[in-house]
């Protein structure tokens, strides 16, 4: 299997909003998940400075991660 790189510089606008579509796609429908709910908020909306070229996935999801550690 070859893995593509997600980075901003390496993809383009319609293969960012594919990666965030398919990596959200868990098969069970929005009504079966908790991620939104728990504070994870619309995932379209978490991610749209990825899909903007704005931030990398890392980037976002360091911040995400960042409001839930304690130090």
């Amino acid at each position: 299997m070859e893995h593509k790189s997600l980075l901003i510089k390496d993809t383009t606008r319609e293969e960012r909003e594919a990666i965030i579509r398919e990596s959200m796609d868990c098969g069970g429908g929005c009504e079966n998940c908790s991620s939104c709910w728990i504070g994870g908020g619309s995932p379209w909306e978490m991610y749209q400075d990825y899909i903007d070229g704005k931030k990398e996935i890392a980037e976002i999801n360091r911040e995400y991660n960042a409001r839930y550690v304690r130090g």
